[in-house]
């Protein structure tokens, strides 16, 4: 009967926070995808580089600013920090970088079809780095999930190679940054705004210069919309919306899951790939690749429903909330 008891004990607390963190979540990430897309696509900026480091450079300023106006409080900057925090500035430098690099490269519906397979990668790193297991019924929808981009990948008449390598390792970066975030914010002393805050620090000098020797930074300082004040608009709006998008990334995780805040993820996508397909001009329609497409979303949907459906039980360990399924239920039917 305790462990029966313990479960209503410990979600109520957490449910308000589990749903607002999702909720932020997949607003941020669906508005900085479409603000990404007008910004690298309709205004044709060259640099998706720079857009990255800007930013970084607005969550360095917002977190500094808080932390001396004490709104938020984290670790002062000493040795160890780069030790503690290590290796997520180099998973957050290369979410970054590939993420805009296919946004730019790739259509909507397609950008957000092939990120279907951070679901499968995060997956397989948590069962080999937290070692979790999942039931049957979730492998076999993520296995739909998968089959449904390949499907659409494979009808895509926009094929991009340079925009496929970047999308899936974009999906690797995502899934390995989801898994070792979650392992990070068990340190009292970063906590999650210390997290943000220097994982930016750290990658933003080291971003810009591999900017300036490429000759990216050239070509942005030099590109003819900085005088139109919807370029700058939109600019500025996809700088503030990438550090609410990794700030929601850092909380869904804090009070779910790696797993969880992919599915959030996938739950998204679904309302930015059918909008996609009408808005946007860049969308090449096929049906086969409707097809993929709507395979793709139906497994993602069936994936997000049995995953929410589960009752998780919450298990701490070494100071981490981990998600998990609750297998015992079948069990004790029988």
């Amino acid at each position: 009967m305790s462990a029966e008891h313990r479960p209503p004990e410990e979600h109520p607390p957490a449910a308000l926070p589990k749903l607002l963190s999702a909720l932020l979540y997949a607003g941020s990430s669906f508005l900085i995808t479409v603000v990404n897309k007008t910004v690298l696509t309709s205004f044709r900026f060259p640099s998706y580089l720079c857009l990255g480091i800007g930013q970084m450079f607005t969550t360095i300023v917002v977190l500094y600013v808080a932390k001396m106006s004490l709104a938020v409080q984290f670790q002062d900057f000493d040795r160890s920090i780069l030790l503690k925090i290590f290796p997520l500035p180099l998973l957050y430098v290369g979410n970054h970088v590939t993420g805009l690099a296919s946004t730019k490269k790739l259509s909507l519906p397609m950008f957000t079809v092939l990120r279907k397979f951070t679901i499968l990668m995060t997956m397989i790193l948590e069962a080999y780095v937290l070692r979790k297991t999942f039931p049957k019924r979730i492998v076999y929808s993520v296995v739909a999930i998968v089959f449904g981009a390949l499907v659409a990948a494979s009808s895509d008449l926009a094929f991009d190679l340079e925009g496929y390598t970047f999308i899936l390792l974009n999906d690797a970066f995502t899934a390995a940054s989801g898994v070792y975030t979650k392992k990070k914010l068990g340190d009292q002393e970063l906590g999650k705004y210390g997290v943000l805050f220097y994982n930016s620090l750290f990658i933003v000098l080291p971003t810009l210069l591999a900017s300036a020797a490429t000759g990216d930074l050239h070509e942005a300082a030099v590109f003819e919309d900085w005088t139109q004040a919807t370029f700058v608009f939109c600019f500025l709006m996809s700088c503030f919306m990438g550090f609410v998008l990794m700030y929601s990334i850092v909380l869904c995780s804090y009070y779910n899951s790696a797993l969880t805040t992919t599915v959030v993820g996938a739950i998204k996508n679904v309302a930015v790939a059918y909008i996609g397909i009408f808005v946007g001009g860049d969308y090449i329609f096929s049906w086969e690749n409707f097809l993929g497409l709507s395979i793709c979303m139906s497994g993602g949907l069936v994936y997000s429903y049995l995953t929410f459906n589960n009752k998780p039980s919450v298990v701490k360990a070494e100071g981490l909330q981990e998600l998990r399924v609750d297998m015992t239920e079948d069990s004790r039917k029988h």
